[in-house]
């Protein structure tokens, strides 16, 4: 069963890289919310029906379309349990493509990881997300997901 997961999980990573490739080419027309070279701090609050999740992170851009980047959460649950997640994420900003104005950000993308708790297991999972920048350097980010840590998040991102 959890090689059929696998299986499908590659495909489906394969299908957004292969869709982030093709778009590329053709995103030229709106602005980017992170031009390349550029680096921005995310932490807040995951969605969670126990415990407290709260996640820290960084993307950075390496293209105007197209960030990468460590992601930490950790979930203490109501019975003293505490689980740790480390991603490494990738994403594709479809601003210029959709011509959304920079203040605004419109995401995709996938993670792969590991939970540590217990053990170690294998996490793998597909994100989509938001941001409103209310100035020049801070903005609200939502973002909801899938994989075995908590998936859905709401937090502030700051531009460095």
């Amino acid at each position: 069963m959890q090689d059929k997961f696998v299986i499908n999980m590659r495909k489906i990573i394969i299908s957004i890289i292969s869709l982030v490739i093709a778009c590329n080419s053709y995103a030229q027309q709106g602005q980017s919310a992170l031009p390349e070279g550029e680096k921005q701090l995310n932490v807040g609050l995951g969605f969670n029906t126990s415990g407290l999740p709260v996640y820290v992170g960084m993307d950075f851009a390496v293209h105007n379309n197209v960030t990468v980047g460590p992601l930490l959460k950790i979930r203490m649950n109501d019975d003293d349990h505490t689980s740790v997640i480390l991603l490494g994420k990738v994403d594709f900003h479809w601003n210029q493509l959709m011509n959304i104005p920079s203040n605004w950000d419109f995401y995709t993308g996938g993670n792969l990881g590991g939970r540590f708790n217990d053990g170690f297991y294998l996490d793998l999972g597909l994100q989509i997300g938001g941001r409103w920048y209310f100035n020049d350097n801070l903005g609200l980010n939502l973002e909801f997901g899938g994989g075995r840590g908590f998936g859905s998040l709401l937090g502030l991102s700051i531009k460095l």
